[in-house]
């Protein structure tokens, strides 16, 4: 006799709100697997992670690019436009990871979400997001600005202090990473902390960078519960080591 899932109500009811009438083939091949999977990510978990739709689209999806889940970010990403994610949003979070996870991570999610905003109906180009056109001294200054009003007033002048051997790593960093991504519209300051702290703990081995962006949550005003409640909501994408290593992030990071 084969093996029926028994999938709780409230997964199923998940699920629907994510997939209206999809029926997953994993319910053929693999049902003790989804059973175990659909019951937990889409029960237990959101039952217990008090987060509403938008946050926790933002985490799945930053953390999806983060781990290169590009398979279930294709899955996740149409549900996402459901429930509370606009195009700009998804858009900006796969823009921005470039600064964290680099092109040749990020090409196929961006490929991937072209495919899927015009499959849904979006005309591309999407409007544009930059405040003003940009300048060298434009992103310069708009960098400086976003990382003080992010990490404080320590950052101001942090162009001028970085390594004599290799200077240009900390101008980039004003210019690049905060000038031309955390400057533009379509998400606020708080939510591309999470999202940044999110590509961050999904993709394992960047603990002080990890440590830095978990306060820099808190300073921006995410607060330690936020944060916690995102990774957790996280954890069925990534694992529990990797789980664990942002929590600890976490943790440091309040003490500090």
């Amino acid at each position: 006799m084969t093996y029926q899932a028994r999938i709780t109500p409230e997964a199923q009811d998940f699920h629907e709100k994510m997939f209206p009438g999809y029926k997953s083939d994993f319910l053929r091949t693999d049902p003790e697997f989804i059973e175990r999977f659909d019951n937990f990510a889409f029960d237990e978990v959101v039952a217990q992670v008090e987060l509403d739709d938008e946050t926790r689209y933002l985490g799945w999806l930053s953390t999806l690019l983060g781990c290169q889940g590009i398979d279930e970010y294709r899955a996740i990403l149409p549900a996402a436009l459901r429930n509370g994610i606009s195009p700009v949003q998804a858009k900006e979070i796969v823009y921005q990871a470039v600064a964290y996870l680099g092109i040749g991570r990020v090409l196929p999610f961006l490929k991937a979400t072209n495919e899927i905003l015009e499959a849904e109906g979006v005309e591309l180009p999407l409007p544009e997001q930059a405040h003003s056109e940009p300048t060298r001294d434009s992103r310069m200054a708009a960098g400086e600005q976003a990382q003080i009003d992010i990490f404080g007033e320590g950052m101001r002048g942090y162009k001028d202090k970085g390594d004599p051997d290799y200077p240009w790593i900390n101008e980039w960093l004003v210019d690049n990473c905060f000038g031309d991504w955390y400057t533009r519209g379509g998400l606020d300051l708080k939510q591309r902390e999470i999202v940044t702290f999110c590509y961050i703990a999904a993709q394992g081995g960047c603990d002080a960078q990890a440590k830095a962006h978990a306060a820099a949550n808190i300073s921006v005003g995410n607060t330690k519960e936020l944060l916690i409640r995102v990774v957790s909501s996280n954890l069925p994408f990534i694992g529990y080591p990797r789980t664990l290593n942002a929590l600890a992030a976490i943790e440091e990071a309040t003490k500090a």
